[in-house]
């Protein structure tokens, strides 16, 4: 199979969005386990595109049951340098409405124990987090969002919670007096591995409800609801296409070379199954 560069992570059915030529079911062990499910690569716009739905498809995994490490280990192991990631999240700011759709350049971490580094086993990494997101494909997916008539707002933080149940209103309060702009349960871990293996990264919030601290929020119904995520889908299907056309071949960004200075440990020291392991994400510095 042909390398692929560009990876979609995403909530299932996107592989269906309409210009997208599924062409192959790829199943991809890795070793840190199994992905989410296999991945579905196909043609976009006169590109190759991986696409891999984040809960398996029929949404059977919880936020806290994801193998987030073998996720991104297989997109890199498809050749992927650039991921596209899209994911429903709650609004804590009144500015962003449902069917808006927010580019995070930051995120906040409330999670508790997730594993969300590929180092460690004798082999020490610290990567740059300070900017935790891609700005060339961050500008490239607000771009392309403009372009398909979405409501898109560039820049703000994501709160990364615990999950799998929502927030209490004392805590919805309490991210809205930190300032945080949105919360889901999941794109934090995957940003962090996607800078590790050297992979651009962007994330593409998309606003389903107020949370639960909006004095309107009780009288939003699950039908209302519905209908947002259906909307939000066909919107995301439309900014895929878009950025998928306008990326460029080449990356002139720095995150294909986030480990350059990131490793600590004398490479002399690192035992050889660890080294093994991560031969794919570390082997151009050994």
């Amino acid at each position: 199979m042909k390398t692929v560069k560009i990876g979609v992570i995403g909530g299932s059915g996107l592989y269906g969005m309409p210009g997208f030529e599924a062409h192959q079911e790829v199943t991809i062990e890795t070793p840190f386990g199994a992905p989410s499910d296999c991945f579905i690569v196909g043609g976009l716009r006169g590109k190759e595109v991986a696409f891999l739905a984040r809960h398996g498809r029929g949404h059977r995994i919880s936020p806290s049951e994801l193998n987030f490490r073998a996720n991104i280990y297989a997109m890199k192991s498809l050749g992927v340098e650039r991921i596209l990631s899209l994911s429903a999240v709650g609004s804590l700011k009144e500015e962003h409405r449902p069917l808006d759709f927010v580019i995070p350049d930051q995120f906040y971490d409330r999670t508790k124990s997730r594993v969300s580094t590929f180092f460690g086993e004798g082999l020490v990494a610290h990567i740059s987090f300070s900017d935790p997101v891609c700005p060339q494909l961050a500008g490239m997916v607000a771009e392309s969002c403009r372009a398909a008539g979405v409501n898109v707002k560039q820049s703000g933080t994501y709160l990364c919670m615990e999950g799998p149940a929502f927030s209490t209103k004392a805590e919805s309060n309490v991210y809205r007096t930190w300032g945080m702009d949105v919360i889901g349960m999941t794109n934090l871990q995957e940003a962090k591995l996607a800078r590790e293996a050297e992979i651009c990264y962007v994330t593409c919030a998309m606003v389903t409800d107020y949370d639960c601290w909006h004095p309107h929020h009780d009288a939003v119904t699950v039908n209302d609801i519905i209908a947002i995520l259906n909307e939000n889908a066909a919107n995301a299907a439309k900014v895929v296409a878009e950025t998928v056309e306008r990326l460029p071949d080449e990356r002139t960004c720095k995150c294909g070379s986030a480990l350059a200075h990131a490793i600590i440990t004398d490479k002399s020291r690192v035992p050889a199954e660890t080294l093994d392991k991560l031969e794919l994400i570390v082997g151009k510095y050994f």
